[in-house]
């Protein structure tokens, strides 16, 4: 049986830039249907005893098994989007940062990327920051889709579905974007 993470801070740890509405309704609702769903879906089959970057490996691509594809890939996007928070966020320092400035010129450079990747993400998706064998690369995906199953490192990510921002920011998911890379992103885990 799949279990939701526990967290390392509390539902309302990351206000002012995420209310506890936002995380309980997010967190407690929708994060807790796909670990649910995806436990009623593999219960019984071959998936039951698979870690979640298995299932979603061996799942990725086939219609037979969009159902528990789209719940493991969910459920593993949420866990790796808690830990890609912290109450302590913001600019990454050290070894990253230095990689960052090598590859992209300067930070701000790669912050804007990142964050036009999340914004332009059309409709419900993630923003990522990848390792790809030492390269640092930005990209997003649509729905369920992760890294994982693309066989990349994730660094960090940020959620863009809706229900990540709409009770804070409505419609401005460039607000909601710029917030988490200014005061939430936890480059250090």
């Amino acid at each position: 049986m799949f279990e939701m993470i526990k967290l390392p801070y509390s539902a309302d740890a990351l206000k002012p830039y995420m209310s506890d509405k936002t995380f309980e309704f997010h967190y407690g609702k929708h994060y807790k249907t796909y670990v649910d769903t995806l436990n009623k879906l593999v219960e019984g089959t071959k998936f039951s005893q698979m870690s979640l970057e298995e299932i979603i490996r061996q799942t990725h691509g086939q219609d037979e098994y969009k159902a528990i594809f789209n719940n493991a890939g969910q459920a593993w996007n949420h866990q790796f989007f808690w830990q890609s928070m912290s109450p302590n966020g913001g600019k990454p320092k050290g070894k990253l940062l230095e990689k960052i400035i090598a590859q992209y010129g300067d930070y701000e450079k790669f912050k804007q990327e990142l964050k036009n990747a999340a914004v332009t993400q059309f409709g419900s998706g993630w923003a990522w920051v990848v390792d790809n064998e030492g390269v640092l690369q930005i990209l997003k995906t649509a729905n369920a889709d992760t890294p994982v199953s693309l066989g990349l490192k994730p660094i960090i990510c940020i959620d863009v579905w809706e229900h990540a921002y709409y009770f804070d920011y409505q419609n401005r998911r460039a607000d909601y974007v710029e917030a988490f890379l200014e005061h939430l992103a936890n480059w250090q885990e």
